[in-house]
């Protein structure tokens, strides 16, 4: 059997998404995605997106702390350069 993968998303995916393409109003079904396939266990991002994330006082920061707050893995432990 061949192992799920989880991909890792970076801060630009989520912001580039909601300030181009997949704006919140325009696509909410990219972001429902999103979401199911986070709960899936098929995607994840880092708390330290998150954070960067949060600093936009806007939609995408409401959803990260909101929608998404539970798929942001902890990097507190690791070492991240």
């Amino acid at each position: 059997m061949i192992p799920s993968r989880i991909y890792v998303l970076d801060s630009n995916v989520f912001i580039d998404a909601a300030r181009r393409y997949y704006a919140f109003d325009i696509a909410p079904p990219f972001w429902s995605i999103l979401l199911n396939h986070a709960k899936d266990g098929h995607l994840q991002s880092i708390d330290r997106v998150k954070v960067e994330l949060e600093l936009g006082k806007d939609e995408l920061a409401r959803w990260a702390s909101g929608s998404f707050h539970g798929q942001f893995a902890s990097t507190e432990d690791d070492d991240v350069i």
